[in-house]
C-alpha cells in the first residue's frame, strides 16, 4: 500500500516504531545498572511507546491488529533486553568487584590525602587483585558487558596511575621557599593539587557525592591561571618546578574526561585493537605450527625449525604494546603461555627420543620418573588438541589422567638420589603446568 493510501493507524504505528528504533542501539549498548538515570530514561521512553501502541485503534481490522502486535513485541523485546543488560550475572559481578575497589579507596586512599604518611601496601595488592579479576570477567562478546568491564577497568587503572605517579614525585617536591618569593605560591598550589588528586580519585570511584567533575575542572583550571600569573623569569629551576606542577594539573584534567571518552569511543571493543590483532596473528601461526607437529608422520624433522620459530613468536609478543590496558596484558599473558606450552611439548619429545636412542644405566626410581614423563608427553599432546569447556567429558578425562600421573610421581621413592629428586620435581611441575594450561584453554575467557 502506498504511503498516501495508508490507514492512519498503520502510519501512527510506523511513527511509534521509528521512535522505538531510535533508542535501540542505546539499549543494546547500555552498560549501567537498573538504578542509573539512563536506565530509567530508556525504560520510560519504551514504556511510553507501549502505551502509545496500545492506544492505536485497530477498528477490528486484521492487518492493523497484526501490525500493532509486531510493534508491541519489538518494544517489549527492547525492554527485556534493557532489563537483562542491567541485571546480567556478569554485570552484577563487575559491580561487586567495583564495590571492593571503592572500599579500598575509602579506607586506604582518602585518608592518605587527608594527611596520612603513605599508601598502604594492602592497597597496591588489593587494587592489583581487583584489576586481575575484572579482566577475567566473561562478556560472551556482549557489547553491554564489554562496555561495563572497560568503564570499570578504566576508572580503577586511572586511580592506580594517579597513586603511582604521586608516590614517585613526592621525593623531589616541593622546593624550599627561600629560593624565590614565587616558590611559596607554587608550594601552596601544589598542596591544592594534592587535595584535588584525592577528590578526583573519590569522584572516579564514586565515593564522593559532594563534588562534581565540572567544579573540580574549574578549580584545576583556576590553579593553572594562578601559576601562569607568577613572574619566574630568569629562574630556570623555579620555572621547571612550576612547569612540573602545571603538568600534574593537566594530567588530572585528562582523567576528568575519562567517562565521556569511554562513552564516545569504541575502545571497549578490542576486536579491532592493533595490539590484539598482533597477538591474534601470533596465535594463528602458533596453531599452524602445533597442527603440523601433531599431524606430522615424522615429527623430529620439524623440532628444530619449529622451536626456532616459536621462540621468534615469543619475541613478537614481548614487543606488543599493552596500552595500559589490563585486558591486552591478560591476552598477551595467555598467548605467551600458549606458545611456551608448545615449546615445552617439543622439548620433552626431544628428550624422550634422545633417551631411547642413547640408553644408559639409571636407578629404578629415575626410570619410573621417565615412564611418567612419557605418559605426560602423550597427555600433553591431547591437551594441546583439546577445544572445549570444563563440562566436556574429554576435559574430565584429561584432568583425571593428569591427576593419576601426579599420584604416580608422588609414589616414586628417590632413595636419596639427588638426580631422581630433581627429575621428579621437574615432572611434578610439568604435570601441574599442563593442568593449568588445560584450565586456561577451557575457561572461555575473551577480551
Amino acid at each position: 500500500m502506498e504511503m498516501g493510501n495508508q490507514h492512519p493507524s498503520i502510519s501512527r504505528l510506523q511513527e511509534i516504531q521509528k521512535e522505538v528504533r531510535s533508542v535501540e542501539q542505546q539499549v543494546i549498548g547500555f552498560s549501567g545498572l537498573s538504578d542509573d538515570k539512563n536506565y530509567k530514561k530508556l525504560e520510560r521512553i519504551l514504556t511510553k511507546q507501549l502505551f502509545e501502541i496500545d492506544s492505536v485503534d485497530t477498528e477490528g481490522k486484521g492487518d492493523i491488529q497484526q501490525a500493532r502486535k509486531r510493534a508491541a513485541q519489538e518494544t517489549e523485546r527492547l525492554l527485556k533486553e534493557l532489563e537483562q543488560n542491567a541485571n546480567h550475572p556478569h554485570r552484577l559481578e563487575i559491580q561487586n568487584i567495583f564495590k571492593e575497589a571503592q572500599s579500598l579507596v575509602s579506607e586506604k586512599i582518602v585518608p592518605f590525602y587527608s594527611g596520612g604518611n603513605r599508601v598502604a601496601d594492602e592497597f597496591e595488592e588489593g587494587i592489583q587483585d581487583v584489576i586481575l579479576r575484572l579482566t577475567r570477567v566473561k562478556t560472551g562478546g556482549k557489547i553491554s558487558l564489554r562496555k561495563a568491564r572497560y568503564h570499570t577497568l578504566t576508572k580503577i587503572c586511572a586511580v592506580q596511575e594517579i597513586i603511582e605517579d604521586c608516590v614517585k614525585k613526592q621525593a623531589s617536591l616541593p622546593l624550599s621557599e627561600d629560593a624565590h618569593p614565587s616558590v611559596a605560591k607554587i608550594n601552596s598550589v601544589m598542596c591544592e593539587v594534592n587535595k584535588a588528586r584525592g577528590t578526583l580519585i573519590a569522584l572516579l570511584m564514586g565515593v564522593n557525592s559532594n563534588e562534581t567533575c565540572r567544579h573540580l575542572s574549574c578549580v584545576l583550571s583556576g590553579l593553572i591561571a594562578d601559576l601562569d600569573a607568577l613572574d619566574v623569569c630568569g629562574h630556570t629551576e623555579i620555572r621547571n618546578y612550576r612547569k612540573e606542577v602545571v603538568e600534574d594539573i593537566n594530567q588530572l584534567l585528562k582523567y576528568l574526561d575519562l567517562e565521556e571518552e569511554a562513552d564516545t569511543t569504541y575502545a571497549f571493543d578490542l576486536g579491532q585493537n592493533h595490539s590484539i590483532l598482533k597477538i591474534e596473528k601470533v596465535l594463528k601461526r602458533m596453531r599452524e605450527i602445533k597442527n603440523e607437529l601433531l599431524q606430522a608422520q615424522n615429527p623430529p624433522e620439524l623440532y628444530l625449525s619449529s622451536k626456532t620459530e616459536l621462540q621468534g613468536l615469543i619475541g613478537q609478543l614481548d614487543e606488543v604494546s599493552l596500552e595500559k590496558n589490563p585486558c591486552i596484558r591478560e591476552a598477551r599473558r595467555r598467548a605467551v603461555i600458549e606458545v611456551q606450552t608448545l615449546i615445552t611439548y617439543v622439548d620433552l619429545k626431544e628428550a624422550l627420543e634422545k633417551r631411547e636412542v642413547l640408553p644408559c644405566a639409571e636407578p629404578p626410581s629415575l626410570g619410573a620418573v621417565w615412564t611418567v614423563l612419557g605418559s605426560l608427553s602423550e597427555i600433553q599432546g591431547q591437551v594441546l588438541s583439546f577445544d572445549g569447556s570444563r563440562t566436556d567429558k574429554n576435559y574430565i578425562r584429561l584432568e583425571e589422567l593428569l591427576t593419576k600421573q601426579l599420584l604416580a610421581l608422588d609414589a616414586v621413592d628417590p632413595q636419596g638420589e639427588e638426580k631422581c629428586k630433581a627429575a621428579r620435581k621437574q615432572a611434578v611441575k610439568l604435570a601441574q603446568n599442563i593442568l593449568s594450561y588445560l584450565d586456561l584453554k577451557s575457561d572461555e575467557w575473551e577480551y
